[in-house]
This record gives C-alpha cells, structure tokens and sequence, in this order.
C-alpha cells in the first residue's frame, strides 16, 4: 500500500483505499485489505466521483487537510464515509434533504462521531449556517437545476478565505437542451462572477458520465 499525494489516501496498483475507521464494517459493500496489520477500505471509483477525480487528476488535484467541511448532498453516505476516514480530527458537516437517505447517514454518523448530518436543502444554506460556521472545504455533489448558484450560496455563506470547493456538475440536470460544454461555460462564468477562481475542470467519464468536477478556491 503506497500513499498518495493526498494524506491519507493510498494506493494499490491502481486502485485507491483509506485507512478504515470502523475496521472490519464496510459501508457500501467495498472490499476491505488488511497490510501490515492496518485494514484498508477500497475507494471504488465508479461508486464515489472524489475517487473519480483523484484518478483522473492524477495526482494533480491532491485534496488538502480540514478542519472543517460542508458537504452537500451525502446520499448514503459512501463518498463521505472515506473523507470520514481520511480526516478523523474534522468535523464534516453533512447535507442531506431526503429523509429515505438521510436514515443510513444518520446510521454512519454513530460509527463514526466525525460526521455531523444535518436533514437540510442545500438551497437554504441560510438554515444551518449558525451549526456550521466557517469551512475550510466546500464539497458539492447536487443533481438538480441552479448548481453553480447553490454552490456561490453556500460558499459565501461558511467557506472562509483561502478555502477550497469542489463542485460535481452534473450538466444534464441543468438543462437537457444545450451542449454539455456550454452548460460547463456558463457555470465556469457564474462562479467566477461570484467571486470563486476557478483552478481547473476535469471530465469525470469512464466513471460518471456527463459529470465534470470543478475546483474553485476563495
């Protein structure tokens, strides 16, 4: 098991892991890989679009250290559990609007007391800002309409100066009608409008179609 350029994430072949928190449970069914007496969870790509980026980036896009992060739309948990895993010591505040996928969350917030989920719409960043306060990581992973709005919003909400956002754009739940680089342009131009630089854009396919992951900085 050989580190990465990103702390705590490593690499076997070409496959990435973290050090498993909770070892001996999975969360989403990876595999688990025990070396030198450290358990390690495998981080599927095709599962997690931050496993995505951090292959397709190759090692251009190391994720930094937090202490503090907002992370928008948790789903189940299988993205977030591996950050669980890579920064014991943050407080990851969690995302969620829909209850059906807020319970498992909920659930992987006992095992792992690093893992703050809030039952919230991301659109109303305005009704959990006090619990969160400032963040040095933005993480955005929304399928819906306004992303790059959504984004802005929060990002000037609890993102503090020098802080780092990755927003996962998926550009066919912004509009079916235009190309998907043009979608990208016009939201590339909108966070830059709002006063996030844009550092880089990286297609995400094979392992998520029409998903772009987008790194903007204060």
């Amino acid at each position: 098991m050989e580190p990465t350029e990103s702390p705590g994430v490593f690499r076997h072949g070409k496959e990435l892991y973290s050090r498993n928190a909770t070892p001996g449970l999975r969360v989403y069914g990876e595999e688990l890989r025990t070396e030198q007496g450290v358990e390690y969870r495998h981080w599927d790509p095709w599962r997690s679009k931050l496993a995505a980026l951090l292959l397709k980036s190759g090692g251009r896009f190391p994720l930094p250290v937090p202490h503090r992060v907002l992370y928008l739309g948790g789903a189940h948990g299988t993205t977030v559990s591996h950050l669980s895993d890579l920064w014991p010591d943050a407080q990851i505040f969690v995302v969620e609007k829909s209850p059906t996928s807020f319970a498992p969350l909920l659930a992987l917030s006992r095992r792992r007391t690093n893992l703050l989920p809030l039952l919230a719409d991301a659109q109303l960043p305005e009704r959990y800002v006090a619990d969160v306060g400032v963040v040095d990581f933005l993480y955005q992973d929304v399928a819906q309409r306004g992303q790059a709005r959504i984004f802005l919003e929060n990002a000037a909400a609890s993102l503090g100066e020098r802080g780092v956002g990755v927003l996962m754009l998926k550009v066919r739940s912004v509009t079916q009608a235009r190309p998907a680089d043009q979608v990208l342009n016009e939201s590339r131009a909108e966070l830059d409008q709002g006063g996030l630089a844009v550092v880089s854009t990286t297609d995400l396919a094979p392992f998520s179609r029409e998903h772009v992951a987008v790194r903007a900085t204060r």
